[in-house]
Order: structure tokens, then C-alpha cells, then sequence
């Protein structure tokens, strides 16, 4: 596999001196922490090519998930049958979300084939599996959207600026290589004051301190990028979006970082 991997720069400040984690590596896949931000990242990422058919989320999600049910103890079980019973009693997430972004043309990035928008939301997608692809482009149209097979840095560059009221990445930000270009491709697709809902594992949760190797936040090798609240405000910053935290009350327990990117208006 390592033919279809590829040494990448700090996907925060573009340093190249990083050193290696060994307690959150395995086989070959290198996980390190940035020299200059200490920005945690998969130091050689497979390639897209790769990600589209070797390890494309549908074929990997089932192994992982019952790796990681093997690896739960009493406590762990628990928790986690908790959380599945939190998530079937809170709102749709039509309904959740619309409050928090407001309505009009969402783009959701990794979307799957399942579609989660409808009025007045108005559905867009991208995602690399073609198969997945297919599936939501052919809900979305019939909704008003459209869904583009391709990887998220160069494909929402190809919407029109300013087009989109609201962006999702809900558990999208860790898997993406380039995380600069789709940052700044979110910036220019968005409207003046639209947000972007960011969801991603929360390196610096107490879980993952406790757990270490164990965390269920660590995926490989489709994972890429491990923030902190701090490296992913930077990320923000980068492409010249706003910040703001949502989970802030509980982020230290919390297993995943929860923010708006927000498209500063231009006066």
C-alpha cells in the first residue's frame, strides 16, 4: 500500500519538520505531530485515487467498526450505547441544523448517498465514491440540487462564488489531504455571512488522552487530520473565515470539535 501514499507538508502552516507518534501509527501509516503548530496529521496520506476504490468509506466502515466494538470495555460499551440513544431522541437533522445555518442551498461535502436536507433547504453534495455519488445526485435533483463526483478541494471549486447559503462538513474535514484549498474554495462559494458547520474528532478530548491508541477517533488510513480547538481555529483563519465553537460547554469531554466557519460581510 505505501506505493499509494504520499509525504505531505503540516496541513495548518505548511511546516515540513514533524515528529512521528508512534503510539497513534500503525503498520505503515505515519501519524505526527508539526514542529512549528504542533498540528497532528497522517504524515503520508494514500492518494485520492486511492481513497476513491481501496479504501472507500463503505468498504472500510464495517471492519473498523468492529475492530473498535472488540476493543470496548463494560464502560465503553455503555457510553456508546448511551450516545445511540441520545442521537434517535434529538430532532431531525433538517430541523437541528436549520436553526443553527437558516435555510436556502446547503453543500454538503462527503455527503454519502444519503440525503439528509429537504425545504427550505435546498441539497447540493460532493463526495468521491462514484456509486455514492450517483445515488444522492439523483435525490438531490429531484429536491432542486445536484450532487459532483470528485474529491471536496477541487470540486467546490467548480460551484459560482457566492452561490451557497450554508455549507456542511460533518465529519468531512478529517479525511481531506487539502485542507487549505477546500477551506478557501468554502470562502469563495459561500454567500457574505454564510457558515460552514465543521464536525471533527477532538484530539484533545479526555477520551482520547485516557484511550491513547484506542480512541475511536483514530482511523486509518482514512483519517488524515487530528485537530485541537487551536489548530482548527487556525485552519479557519487561514482561508479567512470566522470562528465560533458550539460544543464549548462540554469540549473537553467531548470526543468531537463542534463549530461554525462563518464568511466574514463585506461592507
Amino acid at each position: 500500500m505505501t506505493g499509494n501514499a504520499s509525504i505531505r507538508a503540516c496541513p495548518n502552516c505548511t511546516g515540513t519538520q514533524a515528529v512521528k507518534l508512534p503510539v497513534y501509527s500503525r503498520d505503515e501509516w505515519n501519524v505526527v505531530s508539526c514542529d512549528d503548530c504542533e498540528m497532528i496529521y497522517l504524515q503520508n496520506p494514500p492518494k485520492y485515487e486511492a481513497l476513491e476504490q481501496d479504501f472507500a468509506w463503505e468498504k472500510t466502515f464495517v471492519q473498523e467498526d468492529e475492530t473498535r466494538v472488540k476493543k470496548r470495555g463494560l464502560l465503553k460499551r455503555l457510553a456508546y450505547a448511551g450516545r445511540m440513544l441520545s442521537y434517535r431522541l434529538r430532532p431531525s437533522p433538517n430541523a437541528r441544523y436549520l436553526r443553527v445555518l437558516g435555510p436556502g442551498k446547503i453543500l454538503d461535502v462527503g455527503c454519502g448517498d444519503v440525503v439528509r436536507w429537504t425545504a427550505p433547504f435546498v441539497p447540493f453534495g460532493i463526495k468521491i465514491p462514484k456509486a455514492l455519488a450517483k445515488g444522492a445526485d439523483k435525490k438531490m435533483r429531484a429536491l432542486g440540487g445536484e450532487c459532483r463526483q470528485g474529491a471536496g478541494a477541487p470540486t467546490i471549486w467548480e460551484f459560482p462564488e457566492n452561490h451557497f447559503d450554508s455549507i456542511m462538513m460533518h465529519s468531512y474535514l478529517e479525511h481531506e489531504v487539502d485542507v487549505d484549498q477546500i477551506l478557501r474554495g468554502a470562502q469563495r462559494c459561500l454567500k457574505p455571512g454564510g457558515k460552514a458547520f465543521i464536525r471533527v474528532p477532538n484530539f484533545n478530548s479526555l477520551n482520547r488522552k485516557w484511550s491513547k491508541g484506542d480512541w475511536p477517533g483514530l482511523r486509518y488510513p482514512d483519517h488524515v487530520n487530528y485537530f485541537t480547538v487551536n489548530t482548527l481555529k487556525s485552519v479557519a483563519a487561514n482561508a479567512g473565515l470566522g470562528f465560533q465553537l458550539t460544543n464549548k460547554h462540554k469540549i473537553w469531554l467531548d470526543d468531537n470539535i463542534q463549530a461554525l466557519f462563518i464568511k466574514p460581510i463585506q461592507n
